[in-house]
């Protein structure tokens, strides 16, 4: 399968892979039927997706079974006016339908959006409205389903409702029992340029509402890389990564790498995190390959390793947030492991990683991924030397974008300028590099926090605050947290007639209003109540200086 795609496929040294690494772009490339199709051509028995939950259910779909299943999921979404272009939100947690339903929107040509189920009202109109949604296919939740009804009156380009159950209320079409009856699919005569949009995903940002980060048909194959040789996987492997299907961690663990590799995907749909629950899993189904945020393996390394028989697991990877040394040598004691760290961004593929030929360095996210050319830069534009921090950015040569990159943000010219100029996407993280190469994670330019995976933008939580008669005003900020890396703080001026209510009782009303106003992942875990905010000249706060006092206030 791969020799389709890259002109050299396996790699023996740091040197051969950046000396080496070229893809072959096919016209019109289509993940959905020149990989998944492909392979149920050449091996239709091959096991593709192990899917069980918390209550016992479970599914093994071959490559045979998920062409059957996407043509039948395709052929059914053309019934309801599905097709090229056409923008397409998936609310659907770890739900067996979302690979489907994924793989059946790029057969038509169509824009996924996937979004967590932990969206508000409020998140979701700005969606719709954004992106100009037409279909929104969702969990049969309430919660899920209530927020989405809410929305409907603010979301006039919203044509079509499915709910995959089990709830299926007035208004939304009952996806299992209607794609049953679904006719023969037909491909469509044109399904997409390599140009044309594949997927989006709204990702928050220091100010303003979420971005939406536009990727194009090739953004698929970018991840070629992810699964084959960061997460070093052949047709043999078993591999699991961590992640909600709301977030871009997904696609790069659970989707496209994996099954480029022949690979089978397993999948663990569970409400809530426990890390016995996880480490049965790896045991009961062989998992030999295992991904998930910095976070996932603090609690690992908390278990008593020595109870489960982890002796298929032979590949572990992490990215989402920086790692902290301890906890890799931790890991490293007690399974044999080496941690390879990775680091990316929803607007790329990994563009800096520790691949399988390289000896890591723990906390180091590695050495850049060779299909893109990556430097640091000062703010003056000029480049860092070694051991100095400065901003990572990607070069993109004119007219020669790297395979992976995003296309741009979605409606907003000024934002992609912003981030996209002279020559360079600039990310917005800030690292430095050591004298072998390896880079060292420092922190973002702006004020954006990372918790547990989670892309934080501080704007957002403001926002929710401001709407408590409480708060006169507030700023948010990241701090540290041993379990988390970071978490979100809230410092908060009360209002006239509040500030004798200062206390527990008020800090619990204000993080339930944030999780009441947008997703409950951003409520503040920490709330301090003050007098006034510092600030610039020009009255802007200072995010820097409450940061600085809380960690002399900790030490």
């Amino acid at each position: 399968m791969i020799e389709r795609y890259l002109k050299q496929t396996s790699f023996t040294s740091e040197e051969d892979y950046n000396k080496n690494l070229e893809f072959i772009i096919p016209e019109n490339f289509n993940f959905a039927y020149d990989v998944m199709d492909a392979w149920a051509e050449e091996e239709p028995e091959r096991l593709a997706l192990m899917w069980t939950n918390d209550h016992g259910e479970e599914y093994r779909l071959t490559f045979a079974d998920l062409k059957e299943k996407s043509d039948r999921a395709a052929a059914y979404l053309q019934t309801l006016g599905i097709g090229r272009g056409d923008m397409v939100m998936l609310i659907l947690k770890r739900r067996l339908e979302w690979w489907l339903v994924m793989l059946a929107l790029h057969k038509l040509g169509a824009v996924v959006i996937p979004a967590t189920h932990m969206l508000t009202k409020h998140d979701i109109v700005y969606r719709n409205q954004s992106a100009s949604v037409k279909a929104i296919i969702c969990v049969g939740e309430e919660y899920v389903l209530g927020e989405v009804q809410k929305a409907l009156p603010e979301s006039p380009t919203v044509e079509c409702l499915v709910s995959v159950g089990p709830l299926v209320p007035e208004g939304f079409h009952d996806w299992h029992k209607e794609v049953a009856q679904a006719p023969v699919f037909q491909r469509p005569a044109f399904v997409n340029s390599n140009d044309d949009l594949l997927l989006m995903y709204f990702t928050s940002g220091t100010t303003g509402e979420p971005k939406m980060v536009a990727h194009d048909h090739l953004y698929a194959l970018g991840h070629l890389t992810t699964g084959l040789f960061w997460h070093n996987l052949s047709p043999d492997s078993i591999h699991m990564t961590v992640a909600d299907t709301g977030w871009g961690k997904a696609v790069w663990g659970k989707f496209y790498g994996q099954w480029f590799a022949g690979a089978c995907v397993f999948v663990y749909d569970h409400e809530k995190f426990h890390a016995d629950d996880l480490l049965r899993q790896i045991e009961k189904y062989h998992i030999t390959s295992f991904c998930a945020p910095p976070t996932i393996y603090r609690f690992l390394v908390r278990e008593d390793l020595s109870r489960y028989d982890l002796s298929s697991l032979h590949y572990c990877c992490t990215a989402g947030e920086a790692l902290n040394a301890a906890v890799y040598e931790k890991f490293l004691q007690l399974t044999g492991i080496r941690l390879m760290e990775g680091f990316g961004q929803t607007e790329t593929t990994m563009t800096l990683g520790t691949m399988p030929w390289m000896e890591p360095k723990p906390g180091s996210m590695g050495k850049p991924n060779a299909q893109y050319e990556i430097d640091l830069l000062r703010p003056d534009g000029t480049l860092c030397e070694d051991g100095e921090k400065g901003e990572i950015v990607v070069r993109v040569p004119e007219g020669k974008k790297p395979i992976g990159l995003f296309k741009e943000y979605y409606r907003n010219e000024e934002l992609t300028r912003e981030a996209w100029h002279d020559g360079y996407y600039f990310t917005g993280d800030m690292a430095w590099r050591d004298q072998d190469g390896y880079y060292w994670f420092e922190g973002r330019t702006d004020d954006v926090i990372k918790s547990s995976g989670y892309r934080i933008g501080p704007f957002e939580v403001e926002s929710a605050l401001m709407t408590h008669p409480a708060v006169v005003e507030c700023a948010i900020t990241g701090v540290p947290d041993e379990v988390r890396g970071m978490v979100v703080k809230a410092t908060v001026v009360l209002g006239k007639g509040w500030c004798e209510h200062a206390g527990p009782e008020l800090v619990k009303e204000l993080q339930d209003h944030v999780k009441s106003v947008t997703a409950p992942y951003k409520y503040p875990r920490i709330v301090e109540f003050v007098d006034s905010l510092p600030k610039t000249i020009s009255g802007k706060i200072r995010r820097v200086e409450i940061r600085e006092q809380h960690n002399q206030n900790t030490k």
